[in-house]
């Protein structure tokens, strides 16, 4: 054998990065199928147990109702990355919610800070919000979430679909499409009406954010977070006087899905 052809046959086949998407927008039609009916006990349970969606982090703002979504992951999976945008901006009330879900409920807490060189280029002074809060949101959120979600193949929200006309067609599963790797996003509390949620929480006796009784139900970053007036949708108070309904980690679901996925499982 020559050299050429020994060099050749030494050779081996180049690693090459797999690009596909984790998920397609069939499979979270199957999952919304196979889970129709189901509670959302079980269907958390079988989601951990049985593989059903890679691995998974929860992504959580520890806001007004979060309580109710990480208890429900506690009890099934502690070791779950529990993920934190601690964008700088956040209520002191918030923080120290966050501070004492994690010890109540022994969470895996992964808190991420938005990277100082974009804030001192793109955000100086700390104002980026009053006249630019999508920016803002970029920086601050996007940015730090999407470079740790590589990580994963599918994050569960809180999101529930009464919040908001731009939620009302929230379905259990969806493709997240904030970017083209195909992760799963899982809504476990979609359908879920306020009643549940307030009963759930008396149930429990979970500790409530403490911003939620001063006229509060949804809470963010507080340059952005203004009351809400009784009859108004909850989320109407986020970015009041902008056009902009949600932050860029979701998008609006105010579609009517034609395949059954968000009839409401009671």
């Amino acid at each position: 054998m020559n050299i050429e052809n020994k060099i050749a046959s030494q050779e081996r086949t180049i690693d090459t990065i797999k690009s596909d998407a984790r998920f397609k927008p069939t499979d979270a039609v199957r999952l919304n199928n196979m889970f129709r009916g189901r509670s959302t006990n079980e269907m958390l349970q079988s989601v951990f147990e049985d593989g059903l969606a890679g691995d998974i982090a929860l992504v959580s703002s520890f806001g007004a109702e979060s309580a109710i979504l990480l208890h429900l992951i506690a009890q099934i999976n502690r070791d779950i990355p529990v993920i934190f945008l601690d964008t700088d901006k956040h209520f002191p009330e918030t923080l120290a919610y966050r501070d004492l879900l994690v010890e109540r409920f022994g969470l895996n807490l992964v808190n991420l800070t938005p990277k100082l060189s974009d804030i001192e280029k793109q955000d100086s002074n700390g104002l980026r919000w009053s006249f630019d809060p999508d920016g803002c949101c970029h920086i601050r959120k996007i940015l730090p979430l999407e470079k740790e979600m590589a990580k994963y193949d599918a994050s569960i929200s809180g999101r529930k679909g009464f919040q908001s006309k731009t939620r009302n067609a929230l379905p259990r599963f969806e493709i997240d499409t904030t970017d083209t790797q195909g992760r799963l996003k899982i809504n476990p509390l979609a359908d879920w009406s306020k009643e549940q949620l307030d009963g759930y929480i008396a149930e429990h006796d979970l500790p409530p954010h403490p911003l939620v009784e001063q006229g509060y139900p949804s809470i963010g970053c507080s340059p952005c977070t203004s009351k809400v007036a009784e009859g108004e949708d909850p989320r109407s108070g986020r970015w009041k006087g902008w056009d902009k309904v949600e932050c860029g980690i979701h998008e609006p679901t105010n579609r009517p899905l034609d395949d059954g996925a968000n009839d409401p499982i009671f």
